[in-house]
């Protein structure tokens, strides 16, 4: 069986080859003193004497540390991890610096005998030394955990708002089918010439949905391309009973907004509202500064409300809420009925769903 050593992190690599030449030097003035400043051999020979003892010390205290962290990971299991990390500072590592006067005295390395005050010394500096060492490790043990559970939880956060976010964009595919085919259902009965002109332009208008619905937002160019297919159908059917007017400033067009918003409107426009030749249900699609989309019309409403499952303006505003952009508003005011959509800054930060 192949021997695996451990590999320390880099906050312990750090912290030992910093703290460790500074470490050598303290306990060799306890250990020397006066002799430390004009005996090269201290340097020669205790002093990389001791920075292998520390070295054997510190690596057998990482690779407890490992242990505990591993047997411990969670933020909840803090005081377990935190008690067995004290037990090994307090009663094995912290003694560790003792064994070292202890094999100078008795080796009588460079001719060192010992004094209590140097065991007193030697004892603050280890318990300092590891108590030190050992808060600045476990927090960032803990710190990094922290990190993990967030990242963590957004990315589930994500996929459950990608779920959802797919689930809205099914609800729409089968709603706009749906209602295509009883348009053209209605349409082969009266007039099949215009039952086929209509069927074509639906073959290229859901051509274009499935394309572009994949990714849950389209630029607003795209999207008043849609709408443009789309209004095509509606005049297919109801002829000049029903007028979309756009004015869009070019600067917008690489703007994000969720897809099929437009179509959505529109079509809830032509719901609840009279279509007549004599009196035309009115659209007027337009950007305002601010980058926001403005859909408003002329409200006429039905005498006997078509029935509604409330899968337009609450399907956009589920998107909205998603994607995290504030700013949907819907205004009626008895003569018009207004729908603000804020327009999203298309970048690589821009949310993709």
């Amino acid at each position: 069986m192949k021997l695996r050593l451990i590999r320390p992190p880099k906050l312990e690599w750090y912290s030992f080859l910093f703290s460790m030449p500074l470490i050598d030097v303290i306990v060799n003035l306890i250990l020397y003193k006066q002799q430390f400043w004009s005996d090269y051999r201290i340097w020669l020979v205790s002093f990389p004497l001791l920075f292998v003892i520390g070295f054997i010390s510190w690596y057998s205290h990482v690779c407890y540390d490992i242990y505990v962290e591993k047997k411990y990971p969670g933020l909840h299991q803090s005081r377990q991890r935190i008690t067995l990390k004290s037990l090994i500072v307090l009663f094995v590592m912290t003694p560790s610096i003792l064994l070292i006067f202890w094999v100078y005295d008795t080796f009588h390395i460079l001719g060192y005998e010992l004094e209590n005050a140097d065991l007193i010394k030697g004892l603050l500096v280890g318990l300092s030394v590891n108590m030190v060492f050992e808060t600045l490790y476990e927090a960032d043990f803990a710190f990094n955990k922290y990190k993990e559970y967030a990242a963590e939880k957004e990315t589930l956060q994500e996929l459950s708002v990608k779920n959802e976010f797919d689930s809205l964009k099914n609800q729409v595919n089968p709603h706009f089918l749906f209602n295509c085919f009883n348009t053209l259902s209605s349409l082969i009965a009266v007039d099949k010439p215009r039952a086929e002109k209509f069927l074509n332009e639906l073959s290229k208008v859901y051509r274009y949905l499935l394309r572009k619905n994949e990714d849950g937002v389209g630029t607003l160019e795209s999207e008043i391309r849609f709408i443009e297919s789309y209004y095509q159908l509606l005049q297919t059917r109801h002829g000049e009973a029903v007028r979309i007017n756009i004015e869009i400033d070019k600067r917008y067009n690489p703007y994000l907004l969720p897809s099929l918003t437009l179509q959505l409107l529109v079509e809830n426009v032509v719901k609840h509202n009279v279509l007549s030749k004599n009196k035309p249900l009115v659209i007027d699609i337009f950007t305002t500064a601010g980058n926001k989309l403005v859909v408003n019309n002329n409200l006429q409403r039905r005498t006997v409300q078509a029935p509604s499952n409330k899968v337009g303006l609450d399907n956009i505003r589920a998107k909205y809420d998603l994607l995290r952009q504030p700013g949907f508003r819907v205004m009626e005011d008895g003569k018009n009925f207004t729908v603000v959509l804020p327009l999203i800054w298309n970048n690589k930060n821009a949310p993709q769903l």
